[in-house]
């Protein structure tokens, strides 16, 4: 469709109205307040938010908030997925209003927009400024769109905050003030195995296509793109001389840092993060230690659940050999990081789970551990709907949430791929349901976008949003201060080791 800001200057006199259809009336729009129109978008749906938002979406990078027009109108709600178009209207913080159908501009003679009996012809929800006649389609209404959008998305104020997200996150970590290990565990031959969260850069999902290396060895996978570069990909299952399988969709890709080099391991799968008492890992026992094979890899093991799970911790500098390790540190470019494995000052990384189609982000800090969906939990009586229950962990009370109830959200109707995420924020610990983790990245700290304020009360939950463009995601980060609002973190507190010793 033509631009139609030119297509008003180009009429003179005339004045040039973008014409629409919303549950069949047919409203008008002036042109110069319109600065394009595109198909909707998939959009990303934001908890607790008004009514009439469908969602943010991606608009060649920039966060653009999307409105239902028959929501606005207080007509039925709609989905996403059923409108066609959507109006972008010009101004300097961008907003697109879905319609049923787009029927075209018209130019029209000021004389004949009739003002004075605008307001009484107004239908319930309708804000209009003029009608005029189409001579063919009957009569079209002008709205006013931005006071319908006003009063349709009341902005709140963004909460005051000393410090930043991340702060926030890394402020509770250090709260913790316990001899844990943080490991990321996953699966390798049906074994599970191991690797320092602060020796992980990111983990992300195995690309569909990788580039072989000519004359290199059968664990070099080969090379993908990452962030403008190339990292090279290998086979953790070569590395620790197992038996190799054909790539699956569930294959992830670890990234680490060798020898001053970025490199990615494939793993069969992600399984846990978890805390690991540090009086429960223990060394590799000499034997096993001296031995040339995969074995000589594992630095140390971890004796989880009462030594029912064995956990083999790796050092990926013990992965490759010495003459690997010295090519692979002659090649390398430059890493920005204070040691190796470290996350910059500048840079971010988040859990990124899963509810419905829709991706959120927390801060790695506030993350205790993430393991599978507990099949049973204590449900407590007298206690709001989305509180699971609590269960015993490691001797530990701990409260459960179920995060898509808390989002108004219905029940998933896969459970296989539930995980429990604990999380820690101030003096609170607790563990919420999601659907799935998906993976741990990494982005500037300048690349988060903040909730646009028409997200109203979302704003507060939704600190921001990391807007993938080249990868068509938008993941929205959570702020694990307002997960909570202050009445359900007042009944969390009834399940603190402090609450309860205070009471007895």
């Amino acid at each position: 469709m033509a631009d139609p800001r030119a297509a008003a200057a180009a009429e003179g006199d005339t004045q040039t109205f973008l014409t629409f259809r919303s549950a069949g009336d047919l409203y008008a729009l002036r042109a110069d307040q319109v600065s394009e129109v595109i198909r909707v978008p998939a959009v990303a749906r934001l908890p607790h938010g008004p009514r009439s938002l469908l969602g943010l979406a991606n608009l060649r990078g920039q966060v653009l908030p999307v409105a239902s027009l028959n929501t606005l109108l207080g007509r039925p709600e709609t989905v996403a997925a059923a409108l066609p178009r959507a109006i972008v209207l010009d101004g300097a913080a961008p907003v697109a209003v879905a319609v049923d159908e787009i029927r075209g501009l018209v130019a029209v003679d000021p004389s004949k927009i009739a003002t004075d009996q605008a307001a009484s012809a107004a239908e319930a929800g309708e804000v209009l400024t003029g009608a005029f006649d189409t001579r063919g389609e009957g009569v079209a209404k002008i709205l006013d769109l931005r006071s319908l959008l006003a009063a349709g998305f009341v902005p709140r104020a963004r909460p005051e905050r000393a410090v930043s997200l991340v702060a926030d996150g890394r402020r509770a970590a250090d709260g913790a003030a316990d001899d844990r290990q943080k490991l990321v565990t996953f699966e390798v031959a049906g074994q599970e195995y191991a690797l320092a969260l602060g020796s992980i850069r990111e983990i992300i999902n195995a690309p569909a296509s990788v580039v072989a290396m000519p004359r290199s060895e059968a664990l070099v996978m080969g090379v993908v793109p990452y962030r403008d570069s190339l990292l090279p990909v290998l086979s953790l299952r070569g590395l620790l001389g197992l038996t190799q399988r054909p790539a699956a969709t569930s294959d992830k890709v670890v990234v680490t840092i060798v020898g001053g080099a970025l490199v990615g391991l494939v793993v069969d799968d992600i399984r846990a993060l978890i805390s690991a008492d540090s009086s429960l890992v223990e060394p590799t026992p000499p034997l096993l230690a001296a031995r040339t094979g995969g074995e000589s890899k594992v630095k140390a093991i971890y004796r989880g659940d009462s030594g029912r799970r064995l956990v083999s911790i790796l050092d990926a500098g013990q992965l490759f050999r010495e003459d690997v390790m010295e090519r692979l540190g002659r090649g390398a470019q430059p890493v920005k990081t204070e040691q190796a494995g470290a996350v910059d000052a500048a840079t971010i990384q988040f859990l990124v789970f899963r509810l419905g189609g829709d991706e959120f982000g927390l801060p790695i800090e506030v993350i205790d551990e993430v393991a599978r969906a507990p099949a049973k939990v204590t449900r407590v009586p007298r206690t709001p709907k989305f509180l699971e229950g609590v269960i015993n962990l490691r001797g530990e009370v701990l409260p459960v949430i179920d995060q898509r109830r808390r989002f108004d959200m219905p029940p998933a109707a896969d459970l296989s791929a539930r995980r429990l995420v604990v999380l820690r924020t101030d003096r609170r610990r607790a563990g919420v349901i999601v659907d799935g983790v998906s993976e741990v990245l990494s982005c500037a700290a300048t690349s988060i976008e903040e909730a646009p304020d028409l997200a109203g009360e979302a704003t507060r939950l939704v600190h921001g949003v990391l807007n993938l463009e080249a990868q068509n995601r938008m993941i929205l980060l959570l702020d694990p201060v307002e997960l909570l609002t202050r009445a359900e973190r007042g009944l969390l507190d009834a399940f603190t080791p402090e609450t309860r010793q205070s009471g007895a």
